[in-house]
């Protein structure tokens, strides 16, 4: 697996990674959500550079162009309901993409720590030969997206995969390299050391599902 860490390098990321970890400002939830679906717009910007491309041309008022153009058959598969603002960060570069959705949570039987990941809804077109972004904003354990790989074998086998993830974990990021195919491109705004006994990322920023859409029982 190929790994681009994305805050390593300063840019406007940064930014928003920052306002998306701060305890005050993330309270403003339309903020939040529209910080999450920014950073999934600069990291499918960097995506696009490994994309296959076509000389085209373009007929302006003035004249012809010619310019090219990604040729890659795109599915974007999100994981509900945390992933949706950075679906649409990717979905308003990649507007031609093909839609998946997938509804993935951590199960703690008894309120323990130990928590297994419970699939039940998936919606996807078929993913033969196509290039697959899974889209997930925090990357914990790994557990999530092996899980969503393993659903997803009925629908085909992906060409190339990319997995777009705000926040990850070392941990997380090394547990789905050996879980992924060799070929997979993971794309993340930021890693931190820890993940705590519940499985959630130290210093990370929170629920993101919760920031986004309010506390669910």
């Amino acid at each position: 697996m190929t790994v681009h860490h994305l805050a390593l390098e300063n840019s406007i990321l940064n930014t928003f990674i920052t306002e998306i970890r701060d305890v005050t400002i993330q309270q403003d939830k339309m903020r939040f959500r529209r910080n999450i679906e920014r950073i999934g717009e600069i990291l499918c910007y960097e995506l696009s550079k490994t994309l296959s491309f076509k000389t085209t041309e373009v007929i302006t008022p003035l004249g012809v162009k010619k310019t090219a153009e990604y040729i890659d058959a795109i599915v974007l598969c999100s994981i509900m309901r945390a992933g949706l603002p950075l679906h649409q960060g990717v979905l308003n570069y990649f507007d031609t993409a093909e839609n998946a959705f997938i509804s993935a949570y951590r199960h703690h039987p008894n309120g323990e720590d130990n928590f297994e990941v419970v699939v039940n809804y998936l919606a996807a077109p078929s993913i033969e030969k196509k290039t697959l972004i899974l889209a997930d904003p925090m990357l914990a354990t790994g557990k999530t997206l092996e899980n969503v790989l393993k659903a997803l074998e009925p629908y085909g086998t992906a060409q190339q995969i990319h997995i777009i993830a705000v926040i990850g974990s070392e941990e997380g990021v090394k547990y789905i390299e050996n879980k992924f195919p060799k070929n997979t491109h993971l794309w993340i705004a930021d890693i931190d050391k820890e993940i705590n006994s519940r499985g959630y990322i130290i210093p990370g920023l929170g629920d993101s599902g919760d920031l986004s859409y309010g506390v669910k029982l």
